[in-house]
């Protein structure tokens, strides 16, 4: 294995680097920036610091459920029972949440579909209204044979509260967002 002996600070265009064993210390110059260049933003750049990809992860994980609560009732429930089972609420609503969630994970690659995300997200709040609105009136109207279903029926309207408050963030911050890039 080879080894060398050099010194390696910076010296100047005239001065002879010196060897270690030299004992007179020659002048450093230190290199310093004059003007900071500032940091190249991309497109979304503010926007993506908050992160929209993670209420988007979890707008997919409650479509996810929605769907799964959806297929328990259309399996348990007679389609005349409920209007919840009826119109397939949450089919639609876990569905709608599932692609809102995915458009909004895909703006860190394709910032184009910012238009888009906000499009779908403010369609799935006027959805998950209308669902809740729907929930409501089945629970008003509930028979005390089936405590099991009032109990997912309320659940499914938690969680619909829950989508639409991710919405609702992620609505605002696109709007903010869109603001912003116009002149």
């Amino acid at each position: 294995m080879a080894c060398a002996d050099i010194d390696l600070d910076i010296h100047g265009a005239d001065e002879e680097p010196r060897r270690a064993g030299q004992s007179e210390p020659l002048m450093v110059r230190c290199y310093q920036a004059v003007e900071l260049m500032p940091d190249d933003k991309g497109p979304l750049h503010d926007l993506l610091q908050k992160q929209p990809a993670v209420l988007g992860s979890l707008q997919m994980v409650s479509g996810l459920f929605s769907v799964g609560v959806g297929v328990i009732f259309a399996v348990t429930q007679k389609m005349e029972d409920s209007l919840f089972t009826l119109f397939r609420v949450s089919q639609l609503t876990g569905a709608l949440f599932i692609i809102a969630g995915v458009v909004s994970n895909l703006l860190f690659k394709y910032p184009v579909l910012l238009t888009v995300s906000f499009m779908v997200n403010l369609g799935c709040i006027i959805v998950a209204v209308v669902a809740a609105c729907l929930i409501s009136v089945d629970l008003a109207h509930w028979h005390q044979e089936n405590e099991q279903h009032l109990r997912m029926e309320v659940l499914e309207l938690c969680v619909l509260l829950l989508e639409v408050f991710l919405s609702a963030i992620l609505c605002f911050w696109f709007c903010k967002e869109k603001r912003a890039k116009s002149p």
